[in-house]
């Protein structure tokens, strides 16, 4: 039997089928083409999930479930009560595809998929307290409890990118002031760097500077880390977890951010003196992540 797990995003919706050793046999992406209704995503989500079942060599009835990530607050019924970008609003995405598949489907928050995947298959492996903490246009998060994922009362638990570490800050679009995102995200790095290089584009810019001993490139690459690794001590100290995995753009530059990354967090959480201690390392599956992660729910 095989699992296929979906990532649904505003851009693409990409998926894989999974087999029970948790590698990837096939995947397959298609525009997701916005704006659509609920129904036509369904449609074509649907449709996908049959086309990389047939690309794969799986007949349906060899699929056991097919699990869904999706952006915004998904509830413990697979209804995803809020998403602006796809216009999901109370929409009962489960019971939809649930429908149009007669198969057993799962729908969990997309960055809640990438932490189980990440947990599950990749550098994560062997953890139960785990928290995966993404570094992109925002700051997504997913953390991992005694081998479940923490998604509260409402499917909306893991938003860390929205704490606050400033509140005479930044204000951010969640309507608060000062969220960790807005100082931690690659697109704060960017934004951060521009006063200084009007003409950077990304977040790897900056770094490229760097790499060339540019010293303002360097000293605000320094800031920017000093500000993830207040987030990154908060969730420690509240969680203390085995691992938390650094995903995202940031992540590729590996050691070049998280060993600077790792000296300040020591010095700042509270449990310095303890014998054992929360590991921090980069990602290592990118988009598969999610997928496996999807297909695991």
């Amino acid at each position: 039997m095989y699992k296929i797990g979906i990532d649904l995003g505003g851009t693409n919706i990409a998926a894989a089928v999974v087999g029970f050793d948790n590698k990837i046999v096939a995947k397959e992406s298609v525009p997701t083409g916005l704006p659509k209704t609920p129904d036509e995503i369904a449609d074509s989500i649907a449709a996908l999930v049959k086309s990389v079942a047939s690309k794969a060599f799986v007949r349906m009835d060899e699929i056991s479930v097919v699990g869904i990530g999706t952006p915004g607050a998904v509830n413990a019924e697979g209804v995803v009560e809020n998403d602006a970008n796809l216009g999901f609003v109370n929409t009962p995405l489960r019971e939809m595809l649930e429908e149009r598949l007669n198969l057993s489907c799962r729908v969990g928050n997309d960055a809640n998929c990438a932490a189980l995947g990440e947990q599950i298959a990749g550098c994560g492996k062997g953890t139960r307290n785990f928290i995966a903490v993404t570094l992109g246009t925002g700051i997504g998060g997913g953390i991992i409890l005694g081998g479940k994922l923490l998604t509260g009362i409402n499917g909306a638990a893991g938003e860390i990118g929205h704490m606050v570490i400033d509140r005479e800050g930044i204000p951010c679009k969640c309507g608060r002031i000062g969220c960790f995102e807005q100082y931690a995200s690659a697109t704060a790095l960017v934004n951060a760097a521009r006063e200084a290089f009007p003409d950077i584009t990304c977040a790897k810019d900056v770094f490229d500077l760097a790499h060339a001993d540019n010293l303002r490139a360097l000293e605000i690459i320094d800031d920017y880390t000093e500000y993830l690794a207040d987030g990154i001590t908060n969730l420690i100290n509240i969680f203390q977890p085995e691992m938390i995995c650094i995903g995202g753009g940031v992540a590729a530059q590996g050691e070049f951010i998280l060993k600077p990354l790792r000296e300040k967090v020591e010095k700042k959480r509270y449990t310095r003196n303890a014998s054992v201690q929360t590991v921090i390392r980069a990602a290592t599956l990118g988009n598969d992540a999610g997928l496996i992660g999807a297909a695991n729910l």
